[in-house]
């Protein structure tokens, strides 16, 4: 996610210092408190808009209540607090400046308790108290200050580019060790204030090691990159000793003998959550594709690795890496045979092997170029569809050209399978959600993974969201979530 927002910066605020709410001393700053919240605003109404909140209000609720229970016990109760559930099956967290705190969808089914979502919003409320997104531009700009001052001056991109940087980046990837560590510690305090136990942050973060691990297996195994949390470091929290001393330090704030868990509480507000993709972006089960509000399937070669965008381009790469398939749906807002649109979008007077394509009932028509719009100077095999209001773009192309030989009779079958979704398919296309569910005698993960709707490491997924990974079993009588 990239935030593209300007950021002005008077002659008043160069060389201005502020006190720090967490330390209690001055500091330089370029960003009063009043910039902060106005910038906290602009950026929430982007990311609403980039990301999409999740639609579920009592969920919604549910967090907003339980953060605003912890930023208020904060050193900065008085800021515009919004927490915020947002539409991305990634497991992440973030805080923006002002006090606007975003949890991924994705997070939220490797928590097993309302203690440990409380360890994550006292986490991301730390860095919003502790100002660590305008300490890191105010250092940024001062090492820059020469650029900052003629992007100011001159309305040139470089006050805006270091901007992007430094917030666009830090609050999705971290603030470095000492800051995320303060982050902890302040969310420990907040949470012994508010009833949890501030072991919690411990353990929320053990869980999502656990995650992360089980993640860059599997983004390894897949040659991406892994979707982790920022607020995991390279050591498991039972060998970290400082994440231990900084967390202990909150025990002389308990106020509760018995700690709020709410673990029933915590399933209960969860039960029902989409798990994985979401139906408006397409859902994906092995390497079939299915598209709820577009009505259409594709299947595309094994072991491919499909991803696609908001705008609903859809790629697919070969595991080694070497051949991909772009599909692109788009209106059919001008009357063009298939024949003439693909001619002009690939912007030749002829395809090589052209044909409509066979075997498809559909209007269509393909052909090879010697470079096309989406890889440039790469052999492509080109082809339109139309099919109800759309008319769907293929261009499959390879890095060697002596592999294009080898590949193209899997980008014609992909262009093949296009077709309206089937009753079994429109329920796919729905997504998957995590249910609740309580654990009989027999129950074992090996047993719920086999009925389970997760395509690959359903066993391993079904014990890190009940937190038995990574060889738990259930527990007769005890509520467990099942992926459906």
């Amino acid at each position: 996610m990239k935030f593209a927002l300007p950021l002005v910066l008077s002659a008043t605020l160069l060389g201005g210092c502020a006190t720090n709410p967490v330390t209690g001393e001055r500091e330089l700053s370029l960003m009063s408190e009043a910039q902060e919240i106005q910038l906290g605003q602009e950026m929430d109404v982007q990311v609403s808009r980039e990301m999409g909140l999740y639609d579920d209000p009592a969920l919604q609720r549910y967090i907003q209540d339980v953060g605003l229970r912890l930023a208020r016990t904060s050193e900065r109760p008085n800021l515009p607090w919004h927490f915020a559930v947002i539409d991305e099956p990634a497991v992440n967290a973030f805080a923006l400046p002002g006090g606007y705190i975003y949890l991924t969808r994705g997070i939220l089914p490797f928590l097993d308790n309302e203690a440990e979502l409380a360890g994550v919003l006292g986490h991301e409320i730390g860095h919003v108290t502790a100002r660590h997104g305008v300490r890191q531009y105010t250092a940024a700009t001062a090492t820059g200050f020469v650029g900052a001052i003629i992007g100011v001056a001159t309305g040139i991109g470089a006050t805006q580019d270091l901007f992007n940087n430094v917030f666009g980046n830090a609050i999705l990837s971290g603030y470095g060790r000492d800051h995320e560590l303060e982050s902890d510690r302040l969310g420990a305090e907040y949470l012994a204030r508010t009833g949890y136990d501030p072991q919690a942050m411990i353990k929320v973060i053990g869980v999502l090691k656990n995650q992360e691990e089980f993640e860059k297996k599997r983004a390894a195994a897949e040659k991406r990159q892994p979707r982790i949390y920022h607020g995991v470091f390279a050591s498991h929290p039972s060998a970290d000793k400082r994440l231990q001393e900084v967390v202990a330090e909150a025990d002389k704030f308990k106020t509760l003998s018995a700690p709020i868990t709410a673990h029933e509480d915590y399933l209960k507000q969860t039960d029902n959550l989409l798990f994985g993709d979401p139906p408006k972006s397409g859902v994906r089960h092995g390497n079939r594709y299915y598209h709820r509000d577009l009505n259409f399937a594709l299947s595309f070669p094994e072991g491919w690795v499909i991803d696609y965008n908001s705008y609903y381009i859809i790629r697919a790469i070969s595991r080694d890496k070497q051949a991909m398939l772009q599909v692109e749906p788009e209106s059919l807002v001008k009357e063009l045979s298939p024949e003439e649109f693909l001619k002009t979008r690939m912007k030749v007077p002829a395809l090589d092997q052209a044909s409509p394509i066979k075997g498809l009932a559909l209007p269509s028509y393909t052909g090879v170029v010697p470079e096309s719009p989406a890889f440039g100077k790469y052999k492509t095999r080109a082809a339109v569809v139309y099919y109800n209001s759309k008319r769907f773009l293929f261009q499959g192309a390879t890095k060697e050209t002596g592999a294009f030989t080898v590949s193209d009779p899997l980008f014609l079958a992909t262009i093949r399978s296009l077709h309206a979704l089937t009753d079994k398919e429109k329920h796919l296309a729905e997504g998957q959600r995590v249910r609740m569910v309580r654990a009989r005698v027999s129950d074992t993960f090996a047993g719920l993974a086999r009925t389970s709707s997760l395509d690959n490491d359903s066993e391993s997924i079904l014990r890190l969201i009940n937190d038995k990974f990574p060889d738990g079993e259930p527990q007769a009588g005890e509520s467990i979530k099942i992926i459906e």
